[in-house]
C-alpha cells in the first residue's frame, strides 16, 4: 500500500516538473534562435553543442545517483581527473594504439575503486555523505598532484582521441556515450527492484527498512554506480581535451548539482528523472551556446542558470505545494 502511494506521488511530481522543464527548453531554445538570428540553428552549432553536451551530463549522471538517496557525491570531479591522469600515463608511456584498452580499463578501475571505497564509508561505515565524500575528494586530489607533480600529461593517440572528438554517421561519439550512460540509467531507475529501492531510500529511509529492503546495499550499490559513470566521464574527459590533470573540471563540481536539481531531482532525495535531468543539462548548454554566438561574457551565462533555476523552483514548489 504504501508502495502505491508512493508511486502515485512520484509519478505527479515527475510529470509536472519534466513538462515545466520542457516548457523552458523550448522557450529559451525559441529566444537564443532569434537572438542569435539563426545561428543557433545552424548544422555547426548544433554539432557544437552535441559535443559540449555530454562532459556535463554524465558526470550529472553520476551525481544523480546519490542525490536520489539523499546524499551527494563531492569527489565525482577528482575522482573523474585522477582516472583520466592514469589513463593518461598509460597511454604517454607506451605510446602505443594498443594501450588505449588497457588506459581506458585502468581508469574505469581506479574510478569504480573511488565508488565503492565511498559506499563502504557512506553505507556500511555510517559516515555522512558529505563528510565522506569531501575527504575523499581533498584525498584524491593529493594523491593526483603527487603521481603527476602538478604536470599535464598530454599527446594521446588518435584512436583514444576518437572517444571525445570523433564522430558516427554524423553523430558525435561523445553524444553517443551520453545517450548510453542515459540509457542504462533509464533501465536501472524503471526496471529493476534497486531502482524503486532508491526512490523509497531517499523519500524515507526508516520506511524503506521496515518494508524489508536492505539499505546499506542499495546505498553501496549506488556509489558504485557513481564510480562507473565517473570513469565514462574521464574518458571522454581526457580524450576531449587531449590532456589529463590532477586539477581539470574543478568548475563541473556544483554545475553537476545545479543541473540536477533544474532537471528535477530532489535535493533531500526520492524524486528525479534522467529526462529531466538530460533537458536542464540541454538548458544550460543552449543558453551557454547562445551567449557564446552573440559574443556575450560566459559570467552573464553563468548568472543566468541561476535565475532559471531559482525560476524554475519556485514555480514547481507554489504548482506542486498547491495540488499536494
Amino acid at each position: 500500500m504504501a508502495k502505491n502511494r508512493f508511486k502515485l506521488t512520484f509519478r505527479y511530481y515527475e510529470s509536472s516538473y519534466i513538462a515545466l522543464v520542457g516548457i523552458i527548453f523550448i522557450a529559451l531554445f525559441a529566444l537564443m534562435s532569434l537572438l542569435t538570428r539563426g545561428g543557433l540553428l545552424r548544422p555547426d552549432s548544433l554539432q557544437s553543442i552535441a559535443f559540449q553536451i555530454p562532459l556535463l551530463g554524465i558526470l550529472s549522471l553520476a551525481q544523480m545517483g546519490p542525490m536520489l538517496t539523499g546524499g551527494i557525491d563531492l569527489a565525482i570531479i577528482s575522482s573523474a581527473s585522477l582516472s583520466g591522469l592514469i589513463s593518461g600515463m598509460i597511454l604517454t608511456g607506451s605510446k602505443s594504439s594498443y594501450s588505449v584498452i588497457p588506459a581506458i580499463l585502468a581508469g574505469m578501475g581506479l574510478s569504480l575503486g573511488v565508488g565503492a571505497m565511498n559506499g563502504f564509508l557512506i553505507a556500511i561505515a555510517s559516515i555522512p555523505a558529505i563528510m565522506a565524500t569531501l575527504g575523499m575528494m581533498i584525498f584524491i586530489e593529493g594523491v593526483g598532484l603527487v603521481i603527476s607533480k602538478g604536470a599535464t600529461i598530454a599527446g594521446f593517440p588518435k584512436s583514444f582521441l576518437y572517444i571525445g572528438g570523433g564522430t558516427l554517421l554524423g553523430i558525435p561519439m561523445p553524444f553517443l556515450i551520453f545517450l548510453g550512460c542515459m540509457a542504462l540509467m533509464i533501465l536501472l531507475l524503471n526496471k529493476t527492484r534497486w531502482g524503486l529501492n532508491v526512490y523509497m531510500l531517499g523519500s524515507n529511509r526508516i520506511a524503506t527498512l521496515f518494508s524489508g529492503v536492505n539499505n546499506r546495499s542499495v546505498e553501496f550499490r549506488t556509489y558504485l554506480l557513481t564510480g562507473f559513470f565517473v570513469g565514462a566521464a574521464s574518458q571522454v574527459m581526457a580524450a576531449r581535451f587531449n590532456a589529463a590533470q590532477a586539477s581539470y573540471g574543478e568548475s563541473y563540481l556544483l554545475q553537476t548539482v545545479l543541473a540536477c536539481v533544474l532537471g528535477g531531482v530532489s535535493p533531500s532525495g526520492g524524486f528525479g528523472k534522467v529526462i529531466g535531468l538530460f533537458g536542464a543539462v540541454a538548458v544550460l548548454q543552449i543558453v551557454a551556446t547562445g551567449f557564446n554566438l552573440m559574443r556575450l561574457s560566459l559570467h552573464l551565462a553563468t548568472a543566468l542558470w541561476g535565475i532559471i533555476l531559482l525560476f524554475v523552483i519556485v514555480i514547481n514548489r507554489l504548482f506542486f505545494t498547491a495540488r499536494t
